[in-house]
């Protein structure tokens, strides 16, 4: 479906929880923030209802996300149930991998198509020291799984941040080098947790282009601009939300894990889905997708315009 300036509207994020079992700087505070209770969730019939109802608006990519999604029970089940809609045909999740491992085969399985796995530092402690309750074992454990399983075309998502992780781009980087995957940058957004931090923590994503001079332009993939290197087995993305934007081609709608749709990710307009069904669910989220706005007005001073925090709406 078209949106009022005629952006085709085919991919929708679904998040399936709030809840995370990190705690990462940048997204939540360091105990934590008041999480929905199982009541204010969507069910997994609900979630599928939206999904079914979106396809028959031309959504055709679903990607699960949270919180972290791992963390919700039965989240096998619930991938089994998204793929099997009639038009959906590519189901994704991101994560940070730290409870894949068991899993994976069983993800695969179950029809997910693609990962991409959250990982801001290959350095134990400042792996630590960003999530505050995550190991990175578990993460590179998750990894290796979904290697093992089959997956393919995995992304890695690194966000940059000024003080914490921005003296280390060239090893997560290579990880492109000696692997078949895309390690994407992604510039830190000024919104929830981070959204009034000093602009020292803010890294252009430029300062991977100088920490890794080799790499040259190679194209785009939906938001993100792609480079390589030569004798790399995979690549890498840079996702400029702050220097710049992307709106003009964005495709996506967001739906959170109380039922909420959301046209912008920094938008506070939201849609209720929560309690519909049939023809006015089809039509709420028809309304939606009209509604979506041109951009976003974040830059280097003004924050998101959403009241919600990232671990709400869904990575």
């Amino acid at each position: 479906m078209l949106d009022n300036r005629g952006r085709n509207i085919s991919y929708l994020r679904l998040s399936v929880t709030d809840r995370c079992n990190c705690r990462c700087v940048y997204c939540m505070p360091k105990d934590g923030v008041p999480m929905l209770s199982h009541d204010d969730i969507l069910s997994f019939e609900e979630m599928r209802d939206i999904v079914a109802a979106s396809a028959t608006l031309g959504v055709r990519k679903v990607r699960i996300t949270g919180g972290e999604p791992l963390v919700r029970r039965g989240i096998v089940e619930l991938v089994r149930m998204v793929a099997e809609v009639p038009g959906i045909s590519e189901v994704d999740m991101t994560t940070n991998a730290t409870l894949l491992a068991p899993i994976a085969a069983d993800l695969r399985a179950a029809g997910l198509c693609r990962l991409n796995v959250s990982l801001d530092t290959l350095d134990a402690a400042r792996y630590r020291k960003i999530t505050r309750t995550g190991t990175l074992d578990d993460a590179i454990a998750g990894l290796r799984a979904a290697r093992d399983a089959g997956f393919v075309g995995t992304k890695i998502n690194c966000a940059l941040v000024g003080g914490l992780n921005d003296d280390q781009l060239r090893p997560i980087a290579e990880l492109a080098r000696d692997h078949a995957v895309t390690v994407r940058f992604i510039e830190l957004m000024r919104m929830g947790e981070c959204a009034h931090w000093p602009r020292e923590r803010f890294v252009s994503a430029d300062e991977v282009l100088v920490q890794v001079p080799e790499l040259e332009r190679v194209g785009v993939d939906g938001v993100s601009e792609l480079y390589q290197a030569p004798g790399w087995q995979g690549g890498v993305g840079l996702i400029r939300p702050m220097t710049h934007r992307f709106c003009s081609s964005c495709d996506r709608i967001r739906v959170t894990a109380d039922g909420r749709l959301k046209p912008c990710l920094h938008s506070s307009a939201e849609v209720n889905l929560r309690g519909l069904s049939g023809e006015a669910l089809v039509d709420a989220i028809r309304s939606g997708i009209a509604s979506k706005p041109e951009g976003h007005r974040m830059d280097a001073t003004h924050a998101s315009d959403t009241p919600r925090a990232m671990n709400e709406i869904g990575g």
